[in-house]
Parts: C-alpha cells; sequence; structure tokens
C-alpha cells in the first residue's frame, strides 16, 4: 500500500490524531494506586477551583500554570483525586498534537510522522497519568514551539505574526509553571525565531517574540508582586538554593546521559556524511531548525535531570526529538520509503517493543489484581532456597506495603484509587473521631498527603501570602514559616493537627514541627503513609 494516495493520506492523518486521543484516553478506563506526591496537584487545583490564587491565597515555589487546566477541571468535572487523571488526558492529548504540529511544521512526511507520534505517546505521555509540573511545564513549551514552527513556515502571510504571538503566550505560560524548563523554553524559542530573521532577513518578528513575552509576563506577575511574588517564585535568592551547578550539569552529562550522547553522536556521523560543507549545511533552513530544535532539546534534558532531579525520568522527551530527526536524515541519505505501508509497520513494531516496559507494567499491574501470585513458604522447603523473589529479606518492619494487597477507599474524594488497608481503615478511624463527627468548623493543620480531607472532614485550607502551599522544608517553604506553624502550634490554635512522618526524605515534612507537636500536643493514631518502595512513612494524627 503506498500513502500517496489523498484517500489513503486522509487515513493516515485520522490514524495519527487515533493514536494521540486513544493512548491519552486509556487512563480513563482503569484505577490507580494511590500515586506518590500527587496530594501537590490535587490541593493546588483545589483552591484555584475555589477561587484562591496562587502567591495571594498561598506560597508556592511554582507557578500558578500548572494548576490551570486539573483547576478547571474540578470545576467541571468536581473535585475527586481521580479528576486529575482527567485533566491529564486533555494535556496528553494537546501534547501529542504540539509534538505533530511540529513535525508536520519541519516537512516530516505523514508515516514518518505516525512513528514519531507513536514513539512521542509511548515514550513521554502515555505513562504521565496525573498531572506533574515537570511534564506540563515541557507541554506548554511545545504547544509554544508549535506556534513559533507555524510562523516560520507560513511566515509570507499577513497575519503569521499572531504565532509569534502565540507562541509568546505559551513559552510565558511554560515559565510560569516553572523557571528552569521555562527559561530554556525561552532561549531555544529565540534560537529558532533567530536563525529564521537570519535567513529571511527579518528581524521584527524577532522584536515582537521577545516584547510579547515581556509584556504578557508582566500582565501575568504584576497583580501579585504586592503578595511577595519574588519571595516565593525564584530558585536563586534567598531563602530558596539555587539548583543552577555548571559543575553538576557537566558531571552529570559526561557520567551518565547515555542516550543523549548517544543521540548527538549518531547525529554527528550522519551530518558529517550528509553534507560537505557547512555553508550549504546553514542555507539549508527546514534541515538547520530540525537540527538547532534536537539539539535544543537534548541540551535541555541534559539540564533538566540536574536542576528536577526526581523524578528521574522527567527529561526523557528528548527521545522523541532525537529520534525523529535521526529517521529524518536517515530517510533522505537513503531513501527509506515511509509511504509504504510495510516500512511503517516495521518501524512501529520496533517502538513498541523497544517501548514495552511502559505498558507492560500497567498490564502486569492489572493480571496481579486478578490473579495474585501463589505464596511459597519457602522456610518449609529442606533447603534454603535463593531465588530472584527470596535473595532479599524483607525487614520485619517494612512499611512498603505491595501493590497488589492495596484496597480502596470508601471515601468520594479517592474513588477509583487504592491504597495500603492501613491507611483507607485509618482514614475511616479519623473521620469517626468524635471531634470531627461534632460537626463544628475545626482549625486542621493537614502536613501530610491526604490533601482531599478537606473535602471529606471537611474544614477551611489557611489562606494568605504567609501560608505555603507545599510543606517541604527548603523546597516549598523555608524557616520562617516552619517557625509560623510551631508557634500556632504552642499556642494550641489548632483542634486537629495530621502529621507524615517520612524519616528517609530530608524535611518532606519538617522534623521540627513534629518536635514542637510532641511537646504541646497529644498523639492519638497513627497508620502508614500510602507510599511505596524506601520512603514509607506514617500520618500521624495529634489534638490537643
Amino acid at each position: 500500500m503506498n500513502f500517496n494516495d489523498l484517500s489513503i493520506k486522509r487515513s493516515l492523518i485520522a490514524a495519527e490524531i487515533l493514536i494521540i486521543v486513544v493512548l491519552a484516553a486509556v487512563p480513563l478506563f482503569v484505577t490507580f494506586p494511590y500515586r506518590v506526591n500527587i496530594f501537590l496537584s490535587w490541593e493546588g487545583a483545589y483552591r484555584i477551583s475555589q477561587g484562591e490564587l496562587p502567591f495571594k491565597d498561598f506560597g508556592t515555589p511554582l507557578g500558578g500554570m500548572y494548576w490551570v487546566i486539573p483547576g478547571l477541571f474540578f470545576k467541571i468535572f468536581g473535585t475527586q483525586m481521580i479528576t486529575l487523571v482527567k485533566a491529564q488526558v486533555f494535556i496528553n492529548i494537546l501534547s501529542g498534537l504540539a509534538f505533530r504540529s511540529i513535525l508536520k511544521s519541519l516537512s516530516v512526511e505523514t508515516g514518518l510522522r505516525i512513528v514519531c507520534v507513536l514513539l512521542f505517546c509511548l515514550s513521554y505521555s502515555f505513562f504521565n497519568f496525573w498531572p506533574w509540573y515537570n511534564h506540563t511545564v515541557i507541554v506548554y513549551e511545545l504547544i509554544g514551539i508549535a506556534f513559533l514552527l507555524q510562523y516560520i513556515k507560513f511566515s509570507e502571510k499577513r497575519l503569521s505574526f499572531l504565532f509569534v504571538i502565540g507562541a509568546a503566550f505559551f513559552t510565558c505560560c511554560s515559565f510560569l509553571t516553572k523557571q528552569d524548563a521555562g527559561g530554556m523554553a525561552f532561549v531555544l524559542s529565540l534560537m529558532l525565531i533567530g536563525y529564521a530573521g537570519i535567513i529571511k532577513r527579518k528581524w521584527l518578528p524577532i522584536l515582537i517574540y521577545v516584547f510579547s513575552f515581556g509584556l504578557i509576563l508582566l500582565l501575568f506577575i504584576s497583580p501579585f508582586l504586592q503578595y511577595k511574588f519574588g519571595y516565593w517564585f525564584n530558585h536563586g535568592q534567598a531563602p530558596h538554593s539555587s539548583r543552577i551547578s555548571i559543575k553538576e550539569i557537566i558531571d552529570e552529562f559526561f557520567t551518565g546521559s547515555q542516550w543523549i550522547k548517544f543521540y548527538l553522536f549518531l547525529i554527528m556521523v550522519l551530518l558529517f556524511i550528509k553534507y560537505k560543507s557547512w555553508k550549504n549545511f546553514f542555507n539549508d533552513q527546514k534541515n538547520f531548525i530540525f537540527l538547532l530544535l534536537t539539539i535544543g532539546m537534548l541540551g535541555q534534558a541534559a539540564v533538566f535531570q540536574v536542576t528536577s532531579y526526581t523524578p528521574p525520568d522527567n527529561n526523557i522527551f528528548f527521545h522523541s526529538f532525537g529520534i525523529a530527526y535521526i529517521l529524518f536524515l536517515l530517510k533522505e541519505m537513503y531513501t527509506i520509503e515511509f509511504s509504504k505501508m510495510k516500512v511503517v509497520a516495521v518501524f512501529a513494531a520496533g517502538i513498541l517493543l523497544w517501548w514495552s516496559g511502559v505498558y507492560w507494567k500497567y498490564i502486569q499491574r492489572v493480571t496481579d489484581r486478578l490473579f495474585p501470585a501463589e505464596i511459597v513458604d519457602y522456610s518449609k522447603a529442606p533447603e534454603n532456597v535463593v531465588n530472584k523473589s527470596t535473595y532479599m529479606i524483607r525487614p520485619v518492619d517494612s512499611l512498603d506495603i505491595p501493590v497488589a494487597s492495596w484496597v480502596y477507599s470508601d471515601l468520594k474524594s479517592f474513588h477509583k484509587i487504592y491504597m495500603p488497608a492501613s491507611t483507607a481503615d485509618g482514614m475511616k478511624r479519623l473521620l469517626a473521631m468524635p471531634l470531627v463527627k461534632e460537626g463544628k468548623e475545626l482549625n486542621v493543620l493537614n502536613l501530610t498527603e491526604l490533601t482531599p480531607l478537606a473535602v471529606e472532614i471537611p474544614y477551611k485550607t489557611h489562606t494568605g501570602p504567609q501560608y505555603p502551599l507545599w510543606h517541604h522544608l527548603g523546597v516549598g517553604m523555608f524557616n520562617k514559616q516552619a517557625a509560623m506553624f510551631e508557634t500556632s502550634i504552642a499556642k494550641k490554635e489548632y483542634d486537629l493537627v495530621l502529621f507524615e512522618y517520612v524519616p528517609s526524605l530530608n524535611n518532606f515534612f519538617p522534623f521540627r514541627i513534629r518536635d514542637t507537636l510532641m511537646n504541646h500536643y497529644q498523639k492519638v493514631d497513627s497508620f502508614i503513609a500510602p507510599r511505596r518502595g524506601d520512603t514509607g512513612g506514617m500520618l500521624e494524627v495529634y489534638i490537643k
């Protein structure tokens, strides 16, 4: 089958969209274990859906654009935690369409585009079931770049400058989600539009882009300058600590970054073979812009893995760009016929095999719950049996409960979300406490991951620029805020305090506040936190 036929081309375009939408929509039909750290996404979205604003009503080192889409979905679908998954489905569709638009603007033919879109969806979107700032910031960047490349492609048209303004808007959204990736998005966009300006000898679009970005940024932040915007949204000045370390970035690049260096190596070899003259390459606009974009994404990934080090797969957006450009070069040099179905099928099968770990673990999760593994008591065997299942001895006091044994909670906020039985039972006991059942308005300090309890108890969240949304000491709050909470605890201003003690994480919830609590309040209950791996913790309940 040949893709050059018009009707077949239209069908393939529909197939591209279908890949993006179907892979994004899979989460709508499954259930989920409680996601570590997702409390931050929930509370920010909840507060915005209640009319609160970042910096004015709560302090945060992140930008408010992170919660705009989830907050809108909370208004439409309700504040259950599963609504965050619905919001992420929408975000994943946007990211897939933006990536497709980028490839289309770079004149990547339909067959190759299908392969690359499949890779993008599997390697970057599919496993992102929950909104997270390190993902959302890249999605805004991709949308901005898609607008910018549309301008470069249609620069001769009368209203093409509107694409430049659109690019500036979404780059600004990226920056106001997270500074590091957003700042690099701005630099990369300047490189792209700067190169186009040199080739076309048009400098006005560059000025329009820079001016639009500055103006939009000013319009976004000026209403919040009176609410300590600079105190919260700045990783470089005290009390924030800078995460930009040239030495760490270089060390990480040369000691790790195997895929990034591998892609760079292949690109260097292919360009060396393809072009005999640097001038000819520089003047090949389509190819040079694709190279700029790819190198920019690889470089951004190398920096991002240091400035945003957790979770460790934040930066894997670079795979799609690296492979797309390498296949693009190979097609031009060796006439790989991506216009034929069998060629596309072979490459798509290779992508599915390469990234099988992404989707197989979710299949495995379902099968593990449907068909629990048989538990064998090896201690009764005549010999000590050492195999993959037994070579490590599980600590007797381990807080890591196997996900296969997690249960669903009856609480509406946690619909379709399963968690350790201890967590579900602990929340039941909490809601059954006489203090809570009395129904009077409680002053609650919730320093745990179970932020949806604000709806279940319910209680009013504390508002004001002095109150942090995120309680990680040294990251989302600082000693000044810790001292404020300690003073309130010493005065016994809170009716109920919930604290999550995670001893293996550096002040994820401040240890100093827990010490103060133990001096002034009575701990009446504790239960396992909904965490996995070696970062287990306990949720503690305190009353006066």
